[in-house]
């Protein structure tokens, strides 16, 4: 038998343990909120809570990375707290430069870039927002943030917290679909998605947009 033939140990998996922040009034007022600082309101304080306490319960994470917007930050120290770790912001994670969308009702954007807004509804993947970016660029971030992480955190549970838009390009480059599949996932407030590093060096999604920690009165 030459050692060719021997089989090689398997490394353990890594796990990526994906957060979505806690709820803002601009969620609630249902504005293009972007890189604006909006902080948690107190039912997103509450969400923050309750998806901090169920990660500590359920895993033993490493590190927790967060996006440096403020809502996001909030939510990752929440979890950080409960797991005696320290949060680290990433840029990596950041959500999608909006623009001149940035901070505006839907039904204002709507009116004032019509063909665009529908282009955005219909066809994500094809539209560059008016003095933003695109989702093609956003996804490009997400690829490079998750091998970073998985190559720096090898066989280890790791928290990113992110945002509705940068969190759906993170699940579309783990299941290889198309940017303009962008509406076909969901991504509720304080959400948990859990993608595990295979040995191929690609990702797998084993659970998705998981609210079960949150009470009916706080989802």
């Amino acid at each position: 038998m030459t050692s060719d033939s021997i089989e090689q140990p398997r490394k353990s998996p890594g796990f990526f343990i994906l957060v979505r922040h806690g709820e803002t009034p601009a969620n609630v007022g249902n504005t293009f909120r972007g890189r604006t600082d909006s902080p948690l309101n107190e039912n997103g304080k509450a969400q923050a809570e309750a998806v901090a306490a169920r990660i500590a319960r359920e895993w033993q994470p490493k590190a927790v990375y967060a996006s440096p917007v403020y809502r996001a930050m909030q939510t990752a120290q929440a979890i950080a707290e409960r797991c005696a770790l320290t949060v680290t912001a990433h840029p990596g994670l950041i959500d999608i430069d909006f623009g001149e969308w940035t901070g505006l009702p839907m039904d204002e954007v709507s009116r004032r870039w019509p063909v665009e807004f529908d282009q955005w509804i219909h066809h994500p993947g094809q539209l560059k927002l008016p003095g933003g970016e695109s989702l093609g660029v956003l996804r490009e971030r997400a690829q490079a943030t998750m091998q970073e992480l998985a190559a720096r955190h090898a066989g280890e549970s790791v928290v990113l917290v992110g945002h509705n838009v940068s969190n759906r390009a993170i699940l579309m480059e783990t299941l290889g679909i198309a940017d303009d599949q962008f509406w076909y996932i969901g991504q509720d407030n304080c959400a948990i998605n859990v993608i595990r590093t295979e040995i191929n060096g690609r990702f797998s999604l084993l659970s998705l947009n998981d609210t079960c920690h949150l009470p009916k009165d706080h989802r």
